[in-house]
């Protein structure tokens, strides 16, 4: 009876790989919601977005029917094209006192080649003027990030592993397990991991004012 269970058990356990996909699937038709509704709520066509964001008409409109996965860079131009924060480009979250986000619920972007990932640590309450993500590096990882919103500022910890961090024009700075820094991220910087062993972080985001 006992071997009978645990058998019936494995056999409605859903592949790792299955739910990935399931919630890649997922973030993409929320992405795609959220697009069209915030473009629509400002007035502007795929044309004029496109121009002020720097991506592709095609792109955008694929995006918002939910047949292509943005990658970070590409939904912070439009974030920044549209005059949002990026959570609200992934949010769905209804406003609630004491929100709870365990890990399984938690929203993870990756990079294209999956070296940098991005986890939301925050319920996604579009009155918020800061936000809080864990990074994830692997070994030989360079993200390279446009200028977010002006104002717009950054405070990240490294809990983990070397963190090379590249702000405007600056020389690069190495930051080792406990080092923080703080700086503007309305300029052009990078995160990197020249270390040998995976890079964790935690960073604040602080926006100059919330964006609707």
């Amino acid at each position: 009876m006992a071997l009978g269970l645990l058998a019936s058990a494995r056999w409605n356990v859903k592949p790792r790989s299955k739910v990935v996909e399931s919630e890649a699937l997922e973030l993409k038709r929320r992405v795609g919601e959220n697009l069209e509704l915030l473009r629509r709520q400002r007035g502007l066509s795929l044309e004029r977005l496109a121009a002020r964001a720097g991506v592709s008409r095609a792109m955008l409109g694929q995006i918002e029917a939910g047949e292509s996965a943005p990658t970070i860079a590409v939904l912070w131009k439009i974030a920044r094209g549209l005059g949002v924060r990026f959570a609200d480009l992934l949010g769905d979250e209804p406003e609630q006192a004491v929100v709870i986000l365990p890990r399984s619920a938690s929203k993870a972007l990756r990079s294209q080649d999956g070296q940098f990932e991005s986890r939301a640590l925050f319920p996604f309450d579009r009155e918020r003027r800061a936000e809080l993500y864990e990074l994830r590096l692997k070994v030989g990882c360079v993200e390279r990030a446009e200028p977010h919103a002006e104002g717009t500022y950054e405070n990240l910890v490294v809990q983990q592993g070397c963190l090379r961090l590249t702000v405007g024009d600056r020389a690069p700075v190495d930051l080792f397990a406990g080092d923080a820094a703080y700086f503007r991220a309305d300029v052009p910087h990078a995160y990197a991991n020249p270390g040998e062993a995976e890079t964790v972080a935690y960073l604040v985001m602080t926006y100059a004012s919330p964006r609707l």
